[in-house]
């Protein structure tokens, strides 16, 4: 029958036919490859395999992590990984998958553990490969590598173990996480996801204590690297006991302060040519807003000796109802940091900028740590580790294959539409296995160069 809408009238069914519904998650399956991940965790994980089983614990994980990266937000969601035997190669059963899973999840502290020895391991030989586009390269007080840290709200719709009520009056969990940061030519890769339940507190010092460390140790920079590493926490930080830890790892900080309830009286203090114009997020200045150091004029006592205390007011927006505690009509807010040089705009626009850990936690719950999907906490733990390798899937790829393009910057979503979720075919030719992309794709290009420039690279030996 003739058509008589805007749209042609298609007929559909289902053949055997060569093609391939992922074909641009090829370029996350080229990045496992060169970086080794897969037998770093096959390694790891050796272990946990049974006798005679068919598939490699390793090879699951990355399965997983790659099925996440596309899109997935359960472990069923495997099928679309499962369905590309030609891209991915056999995938094991949703069956198998859940066995692995429940024994992972039965001893997860031994497990997370070695995954995360395995995801050290990759990441140095990654950020290896990337040379003068990693993280680390070229590091020093002056240009450190920025670790940042944030708590996030992860609710459960039915009862899990260890689920909780928040104190956002949810119920649910309360990972904290720690993210290297990129600067603004990359989004970042996580270095530590660390569950816990929902009633959990923001500011538990031996929390930020735990993942400090773990995320010092996926760095490979030793426990006290020094002042080439900072560390941004917001507020959450502020306290005595994570400052401490920080000065015993000789690192810079960078961390949100509560300022005392005497602020208006020290307001006063400061005269108003001391107050300097702060810089907006893309270094010019910002009208209305200014900065200004406190460290003289508050009792710092009982906190470590170099720690500054520098203290940001600015008019609220047009709209905003004002505060109690607003003094002038000016909204103050302030951090502490122990770099003792640089104009105060600048430190205080670098602590700003922790705002980009935001963005890395929306980009992780939008690779699967938005639901965690299974009953058990030991279990969830793994999830979160699956989460991390998906998310370092994205940043590695990105660092690797496309360091100059824009489409590093990409978040998940914008990465699914225009690259992974292209179609192609699959052909035999020379006995090799070709992928056709259609030359009508608008980002054809790009998967092209990526694929290139990701084949150039060694892999590891062996």
């Amino acid at each position: 029958m003739k058509s008589i809408g805007l749209y042609p009238c298609v007929r559909i069914d289902t053949a055997s036919v060569p093609a391939a519904g992922q074909a641009g998650a090829v370029l996350l399956a080229e990045t496992i490859r060169v970086t080794g991940l897969d037998r770093e965790l096959s390694a790891a994980l050796s272990p946990w395999r049974k006798p005679l089983s068919h598939h490699d614990p390793g090879k699951i994980i990355t399965d997983l992590a790659i099925s996440l990266a596309v899109g997935g937000d359960c472990l069923s969601d495997l099928a679309v990984i499962r369905a590309e035997p030609g891209l991915f190669g056999p995938v094991a059963s949703d069956a198998t998958v859940s066995r692995l899973i429940t024994v992972l999840g039965a001893d997860p502290d031994t497990v997370v553990k070695a995954i995360a020895m395995a995801r050290k391991t990759t990441r140095l030989r990654a950020w290896g490969l990337a040379g003068d586009n990693a993280p680390t390269a070229g590091i020093n007080p002056a240009h450190p590598l920025i670790i940042d840290l944030d708590a996030t709200l992860v609710t459960a719709h039915s009862d899990k173990e260890h689920a909780a009520p928040t104190f956002k009056k949810g119920y649910g969990f309360h990972p904290l996480c720690a993210f290297a940061d990129h600067g603004s030519s990359g989004t970042g890769e996580p270095l530590v996801i660390m569950l816990r339940p929902g009633n959990a507190g923001s500011n538990t010092a031996s929390d930020h204590q735990q993942v400090i460390a773990a995320a010092l140790d996926q760095a490979g920079l030793g426990p006290r690297p020094g002042r080439k590493v900072l560390i941004r926490i917001d507020g959450a930080g502020a306290t005595h006991q994570t400052v401490e830890t920080l000065v015993r790892r000789r690192v810079s900080y960078s961390v949100g302060f509560t300022l005392p309830m005497d602020t208006a009286s020290l307001y006063q203090l400061i005269p108003d040519h001391v107050w300097t114009p702060a810089y907006d997020s893309a270094g010019g200045i910002r009208a209305g807003a200014d900065v200004a150091e406190f460290t003289g004029i508050m009792d710092l006592s009982g906190w470590p000796a170099g720690m500054r205390v520098i203290v940001r007011r600015e008019r609220p927006h047009p709209g905003a109802q004002l505060r109690f505690d607003d003094v002038d009509g000016y909204r103050l807010t302030a951090f502490a940091t122990n770099t003792s040089h640089g104009q105060l705009a600048d430190l205080e626009l670098r602590h700003r900028r922790r705002a980009r850990c935001e963005d890395r936690i929306r980009n992780a719950k939008d690779t699967g740590l938005t639901n965690l999907p299974l009953h058990g906490f030991g279990q969830n733990r793994i999830w979160c580790q699956l989460v991390a390798i998906a998310a370092e899937l994205l940043a590695w790829t990105g660092l690797l294959a496309l360091p100059d393009h824009q489409a590093r910057r990409w978040e998940p979503k914008r990465l699914r539409l225009r690259l992974f979720q292209t179609p192609a075919v699959l052909a035999r030719h020379a006995r090799h296995t070709v992928l056709h992309i259609s030359a009508r794709h608008a980002w054809a290009s790009v998967i092209i160069s990526a694929a290139t420039a990701l084949r150039a690279l060694p892999a590891p030996a062996g």
